[in-house]
C-alpha cells in the first residue's frame, strides 16, 4: 500500500510538470514505453571521444601526448563548472527537483566544497603528469615535436580562464607592470591591462624580442573572448566570492586552507611539473631545445620568475619570498 502511494505521488508530479508543457502524462509515459534503453556509449559518446586523436606523424608515442592533453582539457572544463557555480552561488533545488535557478547569497559550506572539487581536479592533473615527464621515449618526441609547429599548451584557453576567474586580474599581471593599476582593475579598463597579462612575455622570440606567431594566434582566436570573460568575472572571481562571505566565515582555516591549495596548484605546482618535463625532452648540456611555440620556458615556467600570487594576503612574507621554493 505504501509503495503504491508513492508510486501515484510520482506520477500526480509528472502530471503537474509536464501539464505545464502542454502535454498530458498519458503521452509522456507512452513515450517512455517506447523510448530505447539508454547504454553507457551512448551517455558517455565513447566510439565518438576516440575518434579525436588524429596524429601528424607515425611515431606511437605522439598518441600518448595527444591523449593527455584532451584529458587535461577536461579537468579545466570541470574546474570552470565548479568555479561558475561559486560565481553564481550555486543553484537553488529543492527536494522535488525543481530548479529555481542561482541563488542570491553563497553558502560557506557549498564555496568550500566546490574549492575541494578543484583542488580534487589539479591533484590528479599534478600527479598522472608523470605520464607527459616519463611516459614518452625522448628520441620520438623531440621527433614529432617538429610537425606540431607551432602549437603549444600555452594556448589553452581553458586555462587562461580558470586564472582569470579565480583572482584580481591585477595579481595576473607581468610583475613590473602591477603597480600601474587599482588592486581590483575597474571593469572599464580590463581590456587595457590585457597587454601587460603575464602569459605574453612568456610567448616572446628569444632572438628578436617580438610576438611568437604561437602568441599571434592566440590573441587572434582569443583575446576579445577572453577579455569578455574577465569582464564577465569582474568581482565575480574566487577571490571576491570569499570577500563576500561574513567575516567569521572568512577567518575559517579550512576555507583558507583550501584556497591556498588552489593557488598553489595552479601557480607552483602545475607549472614545475612542465618544466620538469622541458627540461627533461628539451634540457641540453650545450644549449637548450626551443619549445614549439618558441615559448621562453626556461624564464616562463618557474614559478620564482613571475611571482604569480592569487590570494597573497593568505600567505606569509617568507611563504611569498619564496614563492615557488614553497616545500610541496
Amino acid at each position: 500500500m505504501e509503495t503504491d502511494q508513492k508510486l501515484l505521488e510520482k506520477l500526480r508530479q509528472l502530471e503537474e510538470k509536464y501539464s505545464q508543457t502542454g502535454q498530458d502524462i498519458e503521452g509522456y509515459l507512452e513515450g517512455l514505453l517506447l523510448s530505447n534503453y539508454l547504454p553507457y556509449w551512448d551517455y558517455t559518446h565513447v566510439d565518438t571521444l576516440l575518434t579525436l586523436q588524429q596524429p601528424k606523424t607515425d611515431f606511437p608515442d605522439e598518441k600518448i601526448f595527444i591523449v593527455y592533453h584532451q584529458i587535461t582539457e577536461l579537468y579545466f572544463n570541470l574546474c570552470l563548472h565548479e568555479i561558475e557555480q561559486i560565481s553564481n552561488n550555486g543553484r537553488d533545488v529543492r527536494p522535488n527537483g525543481e530548479d529555481r535557478g542561482w541563488k542570491d547569497q553563497l553558502d560557506p559550506d557549498f564555496f568550500l566544497a566546490r574549492l575541494k572539487r578543484i583542488n580534487a581536479y589539479f591533484d590528479a592533473l599534478t600527479k598522472s603528469f608523470e605520464v607527459m615527464v616519463f611516459g614518452m621515449e625522448k628520441e620520438q618526441f623531440l621527433k614529432f615535436r617538429m610537425a606540431l609547429l607551432p602549437a603549444s599548451g600555452f594556448q589553452s584557453a581553458q586555462y587562461r580562464k580558470i586564472e582569470l576567474a579565480s583572482a584580481p586580474i591585477r595579481n595576473l599581471l607581468q610583475k613590473d607592470h602591477r603597480d600601474e593599476f587599482s588592486n581590483e582593475i575597474p571593469k572599464e579598463e580590463i581590456a587595457n591591462a590585457f597587454q601587460y597579462m603575464y602569459w605574453k612575455r612568456g610567448a616572446i622570440e628569444l632572438s628578436s624580442g617580438r610576438k611568437t606567431y604561437t602568441l599571434q594566434q592566440f590573441e587572434l582566436k582569443y583575446e576579445d573572448e577572453l577579455i569578455a570573460f574577465a569582464e564577465k568575472y569582474h568581482n565575480q572571481h574566487i577571490w571576491a566570492k570569499f570577500l563576500s562571505l561574513p567575516k567569521d566565515q572568512q577567518a575559517r582555516e579550512d576555507i583558507r586552507e583550501e584556497m591556498r591549495q588552489i593557488d598553489l596548484h595552479v601557480n607552483v605546482k602545475w607549472p614545475l611539473m612542465h618544466y620538469k618535463s622541458a627540461a627533461r625532452y628539451l634540457g641540453r648540456e650545450d644549449s637548450d631545445v626551443p619549445a614549439t611555440g618558441g615559448t621562453n620556458w626556461q624564464k616562463y615556467l618557474p614559478p620564482r620568475f613571475q611571482k604569480r600570487i592569487f590570494y597573497p594576503e593568505l600567505f606569509t612574507e617568507e611563504e611569498i619570498e619564496n614563492w615557488g621554493r614553497i616545500p610541496q
